[in-house]
Parts: C-alpha cells; sequence; structure tokens
C-alpha cells in the first residue's frame, strides 16, 4: 500500500507542477534565445542550463554579460539571487537527513521554487516523510524536464519570436503567483513590500546591484521587524508569547 500511495504522490507532483510550466515555457525561451544573442553555442547554453538548473540566476549573468558587468559583479549577483536556496535546503533538510548520501545530493540538485511552494502547503505537511518524497520528486523532476526543453526550444526558435508578443512580462508574473501563495502572516507581506519597494526605487543602479540591494533590504527587514516590535509584533503575527 505504500509503495502504491508514494506512486500516487509521485504522479500528483507532475499533475500539480503542470500549470506552473506556463510561466516556465517564456522564461526558457527567453533564457535560450538570450544565449543565442550572445553568440553563445547550443552547447554552452545547455551546458549552463543542465548544470546550474537556476534559470534566474542564468538569465541575470546573461544580461550582466552582454553589458561588460565585471566578473566579480556577476558571481556575486547570482550567488544573492541563488541565497533563497539556503532557505528552502533548511526547511527540506529534517525530510532528506535520514536518506543516504546518494539520494540527498540529487534532491539538492532538482531543488527550485516551484517545488518548494507546492512542497510546503499544509496538505503535504500532514503526510508520511515517503509520500512528501515522492510528491517532490513528481514536481522536481517535471519542472527539471519542462525547463530544459523550453530552453532548447528558445535556442530553436526564440530569436524569431516576434518582440511584441513581450515574453518577458510572463516571468515575474509566475514569480508573483508563487509568491503569494507563501505569504501566509503580516511578517512575510511586510517583507515582501520592503524588498518590492527598494526594488522599485534602485531599479536605475548598475549592474543590476539594485536586485541585490532588495534582497537584502528584505532579509534585514525580516530579522529587525520582530526584534523592534517586541512581544506585541508576536501576537499580531499569532505566535504565542514565550
Amino acid at each position: 500500500m505504500q509503495v502504491r500511495d508514494c506512486r500516487s504522490q509521485f504522479w500528483q507532483g507532475v499533475r500539480d507542477l503542470m500549470p506552473l510550466v506556463s510561466g516556465v515555457l517564456p522564461f526558457g525561451l527567453i533564457v535560450g534565445a538570450n544565449g543565442v544573442a550572445l553568440d553563445m553555442s547550443p552547447e554552452l547554453i545547455m551546458g549552463m542550463t543542465v548544470l546550474f538548473f537556476a534559470g534566474s540566476a542564468q538569465l541575470a549573468a546573461m544580461q550582466l554579460i552582454q553589458e561588460n558587468a565585471a566578473f566579480v559583479v556577476i558571481v556575486l549577483t547570482t550567488v544573492v539571487i541563488n541565497l533563497r536556496f539556503a532557505i528552502y535546503s533548511a526547511t527540506f533538510a529534517p525530510l532528506f537527513y535520514p536518506l543516504k548520501k546518494r539520494f540527498r545530493l540529487p534532491f539538492a540538485y532538482l531543488l527550485c521554487d516551484q517545488a518548494y511552494g507546492l512542497c510546503i502547503t499544509p496538505d503535504q505537511q500532514q503526510r508520511t516523510d515517503a509520500e512528501r518524497i515522492s510528491y517532490y520528486l513528481g514536481t522536481a523532476v517535471a519542472l527539471w524536464v519542462s525547463w530544459v526543453l523550453s530552453v532548447i526550444l528558445g535556442i530553436a526558435v526564440g530569436a524569431s519570436i516576434p518582440p511584441q508578443w513581450m515574453l518577458g512580462f510572463t516571468i515575474p508574473l509566475a514569480f508573483l503567483a508563487m509568491l503569494m501563495s507563501t505569504i501566509t502572516n503580516r511578517l512575510l507581506l511586510i517583507v515582501a513590500v520592503v524588498s518590492g519597494l527598494a526594488a522599485i526605487f534602485l531599479q536605475g543602479l548598475p549592474y543590476n546591484l539594485g536586485f541585490i540591494l532588495a534582497i537584502v533590504a528584505g532579509v534585514v527587514a525580516g530579522l529587525i521587524l520582530p526584534r523592534i516590535a517586541g512581544r506585541s509584533f508576536n501576537s499580531v503575527m499569532g505566535r504565542p508569547h514565550e
């Protein structure tokens, strides 16, 4: 019965991921097309795609390369963009730690925004560890396949897509949809607002530094707001007093 339940959870994860492909497809098309525009070989583009499996960082790196940004700036930008995966990893660590390393490493490689957003729902938290791992694999593998295929498609036809289609506009919409599903209390809402406002006001900075500073502003807000407000803030958040 447990094997059947795990198999069912795997395919449930695949099905739940499918609606999010609409945000992955234009993202991959843009990454593939940008790589071609930068005179990168298809092998190099796909090597980056498969090796890093981090679309937002890959796209940001390509944009900075196009702007002739310094190597240090490119590395710093990609590292900061991917810092969220440290939070994701901390969330999944208790679930994956009992597994052998040969399983933990592939699971860590497949970690992505969509899989994280789908796997932290209350419904999944109530399932057994085996079922949660199976569901995670379903979402992560489905996303990986969709991402790789979309980049391949971008390499093949991305350069010929009319700019009037504005595919780039669908990328922030996809992330916005995932963001809204993860805002579960006022603290997270305030952090999101602080980061968003900082990104808007600092967008004119060169080398994508406004994006980095917006992330820093959100992290700082998340750290200091509970301390400033103290007990009263915790009660507003619905947390028990210690």
